[in-house]
């Protein structure tokens, strides 16, 4: 078969891409998703539209990939990453902050100027529905994402907000607003405990499009190049390979699957390429490079009051401060004990609440790379985490900081103990223990960096008809979460190519 335009990944960049192209009558886009394409909400599973607990997250859950990998030499992780229509935004916490303006001046440099703020401010406001602040210059009232902060008025985020402020962080009521970094009710897009992710928001809605076509459980072998041009994917479904044809070709899968798929067609270090047997279509040593994430740890906190069950999200307040070893750290709140946020238990459970504490800094360590041309074999994802004294110090700091926020808000810390807080050496070592990752994943196939993979509208440098929409275009990560940029990247390279 033959289509105008091929998006392979209905994720949080695949499923706005792909909707707004076929707006344009004449145009055929056909959607493929390696997971199941629920066609009417009555089909989404429970767990997916539950945006109270992170459910379709745990391991083992069918509606997510768990990828292996390696945060330290010592520390083995899994990276949960949606595999269902909607991506990530079926399975994830809802979070929907927007990357801040220092973000976008950050990727504008170097001539990237279509990444200003001021140039992707319409369309952040194009796509969300802004239950609080409505129309405003900085936000929209009319978009498919609808936009709420979670649990403002929660017993436990007063809590955290007066010790905060004890502690000198500012009161930041609207963390898409630009305001300076303080405490604040997180901007979400799950509403009245419904997660509203792309598949809910745009898809749906569109789902009967003529000139749409949506399919689910492809997989996605590789894209077919030949002399430079891009000329489809071969594809497997039903047990079967199938070859499909199109004039133009998107990658959507995310920035594990995104360039995971780009090896695996030959596009990527050349000399790695070659000593697996695969063939080569165009030597590009930025891929898989430089991949941005967050290394995180959770503390366990009590208190001093029983806390009520939350409305609709489990998100309490995030706390966004400068540290001065360096970077930034983010504590968020999560008014439901780790067991009941992955749906074991009760969600009245009285057990200790997580904080989780994550260091944004701009490291960039975590590499991709393939250990066979077998497809069915994932990838090899090493993140380097914690290898420099810096990183080491910045950690340390960020835990002792979230302990500090425990204490001036007249809570209980359950852990670490305070032993371990006081010494340096222990501290390493309870971190190491209990390190994970914020999974903002975004890189691995940038526009910028001194090996860019795509120019600054996602088109691959070097293979005509190939572009790339999602998180891995990025040169780092957002100083807060991706999940809405992923859309708004998605709605960018759509007026890219529309234009």
């Amino acid at each position: 078969m033959t289509v105008d335009v091929l998006v392979v990944g209905a994720g949080g960049s695949g499923i706005p891409l792909a909707t707004r192209l076929s707006e344009d009558a004449g145009r055929s886009v056909l959607l493929l998703e390696a997971g199941p394409v629920p066609r009417r909400i009555e089909d989404v599973p429970p767990e997916v539209l539950d945006g109270g607990a992170l459910t379709a997250a745990a391991p083992g859950h069918p509606d997510n990939w768990n990828h292996p990998a390696r945060l330290t030499a010592n520390r083995d992780y899994g990276i949960a990453r949606g595999r269902i229509a909607g991506g990530s935004t079926s399975v994830n916490g809802g979070y929907f902050e927007r990357a801040r303006r220092s973000d976008f001046d950050r990727w504008a440099a170097g001539g990237n100027d279509a990444w200003r703020f001021e140039a992707m401010l319409p369309l952040m406001r194009r796509l969300e529905r802004d239950l609080d602040f409505g129309d405003q210059p900085l936000h929209g009232d009319s978009g498919p994402i609808p936009v709420r902060r979670a649990n403002a008025d929660h017993p436990i985020a007063e809590l955290l907000r007066t010790g905060a402020e004890a502690l000198g962080v500012p009161w930041e009521a609207d963390k898409n607003g630009e305001q300076p970094s303080g405490i604040g009710p997180v901007p979400s897009n799950v509403i009245d405990g419904v997660r509203h992710s792309t598949a809910l928001a745009y898809l749906l809605p569109a789902i009967e499009r003529p000139g749409l076509d949506v399919r689910g459980d492809v997989t996605v072998e590789r894209v077919l190049v030949e002399h430079g041009v891009a000329r489809g994917v071969l594809a497997r479904s039903g047990g079967e390979f199938v070859t499909i044809l199109a004039d133009e070709v998107v990658l959507s899968a995310g920035a594990i699957g995104t360039p995971t798929l780009l090896l695996r067609s030959g596009i990527g270090p050349a000399d790695s390429l070659r000593a697996l047997g695969i063939d080569v279509a165009l030597d590009a040593r930025g891929v898989g490079m430089s991949i941005d994430d967050h290394p995180q740890v959770v503390l366990g906190w009590r208190p001093g009051v029983r806390p009520p069950i939350p409305h609709g999200s489990w998100m309490g307040p995030a706390v966004n401060a400068a540290l001065a070893s360096g970077g930034s750290v983010e504590v968020l709140a999560s008014l439901l004990p780790l067991d009941s946020l992955l749906g074991a238990t009760a969600r009245d459970h009285p057990g200790p609440l997580p904080l989780l504490v994550s260091v944004r800094d701009r490291a960039r360590s975590v590499r991709l790379n393939l250990d066979s041309a077998d497809p069915v074999l994932p990838p090899r994802l090493e993140f380097h985490y914690l290898e420099t004294v810096a990183q080491r110090e910045a950690m340390r700091e960020a835990v002792r900081f979230a302990v500090a926020l425990v204490d001036a808000a007249r809570g209980e810390l359950i852990e670490p103990a305070r032993e371990v807080l006081r010494d340096d050496e222990a501290l390493d070592a309870w971190i190491d223990a209990h390190l994970g990752t914020a999974l903002h994943g975004c890189g691995g196939a940038s526009f910028g960096g001194d090996d860019p993979v795509v120019d600054q509208f996602g088109r691959v440098l070097g293979v005509e008809g190939l572009r790339i929409a999602d998180t891995s275009i990025l040169p780092s990560a957002p100083e807060r979460g991706p999940a809405a940029t992923a859309v708004l990247i998605g709605e960018f390279v759509a007026d890219a190519m529309r234009s």
